[in-house]
């Protein structure tokens, strides 16, 4: 029996389009990996919508019926009774050869019976054959790949990545239909994208601490769906939600930088209209430590209006999630689940090298590289590196990142804007400290140096119970011995590298902004 070649409605998710596609090539045996099984029954009620047969004249077509089977639940449709004597595997796979209809057969868990029992696993390959061009379908669900040898060039393999926006859409549409005043489609699609990246059950777990607080969805909600998506991120150890982004406002200086990604801002918007080679796929910052290296990536995430999550390389080496180049490959695969985000690797030079080609360093030295030009256009990746000596040169060319920076020593004019910025957030008028008089003490600092010169000050005078004045700031700032002085030999290094290496993040002195 052929199926009709209905085209799936343009709502269909990724999913059930790849389902759909499959069942239609003829294929009758498709394993998919993962844990969601539920998820999996509403899929196939998608798919077998999709594939629905014709009907009699003046009736609308009819959905191919999905079926479900279990160890401890034998063959049954959605709110049916179940069908008697199908509890064993073999019972199971009989009643699916003798049924006269089209359906989708979904037998959850059942590596098991196929790993322990010759007979089902011949039983399975006599219906590969049987089954070809019925209709029928057999779809095996698994939390684990356990395929045997037998089988396994006659079933189409299918790794479960998470929902899509299609199926978020469509699971909070249905999970909030109830309320009393449920939300509207536009809202529904602008809460969406918080939940990506979580399965379905952990969706449900967001929804209903978003609910908790108020009765219905609003835009309100958006930051306790964001906040038990940061917990539950967070719980997988080598990933961490940053939940404290910052704006360009409190950077100072670095204007080439921030017209480069004020430029960049307008592409990336506009990423599903464009072709993948224009998309922005992300910069790496390199110079000197304590320069606002990490701060600006922070700024990043609020300019793009995107998530922000660092990779944790202490933990990716640590051992505790399996081998180092698999834990991270699988990080980087869940951030593109999680996408559109921005990922940080901070010190990436530590973690990402070729010294070591034969080592885990080498292997995830070479996925990276892979990944960073194959990878979905949603994720902006933005590295950080302050030994940029130990940078490979296949790692900086162009292709990889969109743009190496180099963040230097801050000029004259970015020191008195960065104390202006750290003395306003914290209640102090700038111009009644003459900001101009500490330029002569501070030549050489970093932009971490004058914070904590700040930081200093205030405390100081907290403790004398006096407010902070001029001599306060001025005595400290002699007093400090800046890094480019104390390491001297290892800045100048740095500067002399980057030199005709990467775009200074400050224009040169006299170009204008």
């Amino acid at each position: 029996m052929v199926i009709a070649q209905t085209v799936p409605a343009p709502e269909s998710s990724r999913a059930a389009r790849a389902l759909t596609d499959a069942f239609r090539s003829g294929r009758p045996l498709v394993y998919i990996r993962t844990p969601e099984e539920e998820r999996v029954a509403r899929i196939l009620a998608e798919t077998g919508a999709a594939l629905a047969a014709p009907s009699s004249p003046g009736h609308p077509p009819a959905a191919v019926p999905a079926w479900s089977w279990s160890l401890t639940h034998a063959l049954h449709l959605p709110n049916q009774p179940i069908q008697l004597g199908t509890e064993s595997p073999l019972a199971a796979l009989d009643f699916i050869a003798a049924h006269p209809h089209p359906g989708l057969f979904q037998l959850r868990d059942f590596h098991e019976p196929l790993r322990d029992s010759p007979a089902v696993r011949r039983r399975l390959r006599d219906l590969y054959s049987l089954l070809r061009d019925t209709g029928k379908f057999i779809i095996i669900s698994s939390p684990v790949r356990e395929l045997p040898v037998e089988i396994e060039r006659s079933v189409l393999y299918i790794d479960l990545r998470p929902p899509d926006l299609t199926e978020l859409v469509s699971f909070l549409r249905d999970e909030t239909s109830q309320l009393a005043s449920p939300p509207d489609e536009p809202l529904l699609r602008t809460l969406a994208p918080a939940l990506q990246g979580l399965t379905l059950d952990e969706a449900r777990y967001a929804l209903r601490r978003a609910l908790a607080d108020h009765a219905t969805l609003t835009p309100a909600s958006l930051p306790f769906l964001l906040e038990e998506k940061r917990m539950l991120v967070n719980r997988g150890g080598v990933l961490e939600f940053i939940s404290t982004p910052t704006t360009m406002d409190i950077i100072g200086g670095l204007e080439n930088l921030k017209r480069w990604l004020l430029e960049r801002r307008k592409l990336f918007d506009m990423r599903e209209s464009l072709s993948q080679e224009i998309v922005p796929k992300g910069l790496l910052m390199m110079g000197i430590p304590g320069c606002g290296k990490s701060l600006c990536v922070k700024a990043i995430s609020s300019h793009f209006q995107l998530p922000l999550y660092r990779m944790d390389m202490t933990e990716v080496f640590s051992g505790r999630y399996g081998s180092p180049a698999v834990a991270f490959a699988d990080a980087c695969k869940t951030m593109e689940d999680l996408a559109p985000a921005v990922l940080w690797f901070d010190e990436i030079e530590m973690a990402v090298t070729s010294t070591e080609s034969a080592g885990e360093q080498g292997r995830i030295f070479a996925f990276f590289l892979t990944w960073m030009q194959e990878k979905t256009p949603g994720l902006f990746v933005a590295a950080t590196a302050n030994r940029i000596d130990l940078l490979p040169a296949e790692m900086i060319r162009k292709g990889r990142f969109d743009e190496v920076f180099f963040v230097d020593l801050p000029t004259e004019e970015e020191r008195t804007e960065i104390f202006r910025i750290h003395l306003s957030r914290r209640g102090y008028d700038p111009d009644a400290l003459n900001i101009p008089q500490l330029m002569e003490f501070t030549q050489g600092w970093t932009g971490a140096e004058i914070e904590q010169c700040v930081v200093s000050a205030i405390t100081k005078a907290k403790l004398a119970g006096t407010a902070v004045n001029p001599t306060d700031l001025v005595t400290l700032a002699a007093r400090s011995v800046p890094l480019s002085r104390s390491m001297k030999e290892q800045v100048n290094h740095i500067r002399a590298w980057a030199f005709e290496r990467a775009i200074k993040a400050t224009p040169p002195k006299g170009l204008g902004k």
